[in-house]
């Protein structure tokens, strides 16, 4: 005689999610997590390329006040241009990357990672479009615009630093030696990145041709060209002492390989900046000349965050 193992009729049905439940089950996933962290690096460059396009098509101006387009509307109405539809664009993306790194705070938060540097990404959203304002209504003064492409690059490193921690990178022990060249090598790719922005603004490409050519760096040129590219050849000779240090002493191959990745990438932008220079700043190529600069920078960061002394403490 076989035994009846199905459930009563009256018996509960298990609990099922809450609509809402549904809805915010991302926040709770580390794989979400991850790759809001790796989103918000990407929409970050992403800025960076576009504040280029802006500055490069000449639409720098193409809103001529702030926030406003123009004096009688928030975005672009009667003839509308090529340029306003270019600037506003520009300042139109800024609301999608407060939007990625909201959710990429929300997530932090509900899981209890990170919670800080989340915010501090996402606080330096506003603090960049007001500067951004500010470039719009002194001129497109050249400081400030070499202060905002300098401060994208300091939310690049907050984002990526983010993205390292919640991706849960495995850091690694190596050398004294190493460690300092790395120090080193990301402090002078930062004075890379500050003397290129004042190359940009001693330069022809001024973002307006109508109010733009009123405001660049009183310097030559020539002068703070050579300064850059000499700066340059330091960044890649220190990168070059890095890579024999690292196969040198067998540091693991994570080392190794973030090392290496770091000469191509400067090497191929020095390749472009070159180009560049010999063929009288081309548009396309300052353009490209940017992006790698972003590559430069995180390429960089890769290297410092692997050898660095939190790494150190980590990998112990």
């Amino acid at each position: 005689m076989g035994v009846d193992v199905t459930a009563p009729p009256n018996a509960a049905a298990p609990p099922q999610p809450s609509r809402w439940a549904k809805w915010t089950a991302w926040t709770n996933s580390p794989v979400a997590l991850r790759r809001l962290a790796a989103s918000s690096v990407a929409v970050n460059v992403l800025i960076v390329v576009t504040g280029g396009v802006v500055r490069l098509t000449n639409s720098g101006l193409g809103c001529p006040t702030w926030p406003k387009c123009s004096d009688s509307s928030l975005v672009p109405t009667h003839r509308i241009g090529i340029h306003k539809i270019i600037e506003f664009s520009n300042r139109s993306l800024s609301f999608v990357i407060a939007a990625v790194l909201l959710a990429t705070l929300i997530a932090a938060w509900r899981q209890r990672r990170e919670r800080r540097l989340a915010g501090i990404a996402l606080a330096s959203i506003p603090a960049q479009a007001v500067l951004g304002g500010i470039v719009v209504l002194t001129d497109l003064n050249p400081w400030l615009v070499a202060l905002h492409f300098l401060l994208s690059m300091a939310i690049i490193a907050i984002t990526a630093l983010l993205w390292w921690r919640v991706a849960d990178r495995r850091a690694v022990a190596v050398p004294p030696a190493a460690r300092a060249l790395a120090a080193l090598i990301t402090s002078v790719a930062a004075g890379v990145l500050t003397l290129g922005t004042i190359v940009t603004g001693s330069g022809p490409h001024a973002g307006d041709l109508k109010n733009g050519y009123l405001h660049r760096i009183h310097i030559s040129p020539a002068g703070i060209a050579q300064a850059h590219a000499d700066t340059v050849m330091v960044l890649i000779g220190l990168t070059v002492g890095l890579v024999a240090v690292a196969y040198a002493v067998r540091a693991p191959r994570a080392v190794r390989q973030a090392a290496v990745v770091l000469l191509g990438v400067e090497l191929a932008q020095g390749v472009i900046g070159y180009t560049q220079y010999f063929l009288h700043v081309p548009a396309v190529l300052v353009g490209f000349h940017m992006f790698g600069a972003c590559l430069v920078w995180l390429a960089a960061l890769q290297v410092l965050f692997l050898v660095g002394p939190r790494a150190v403490k980590a990998a112990g």
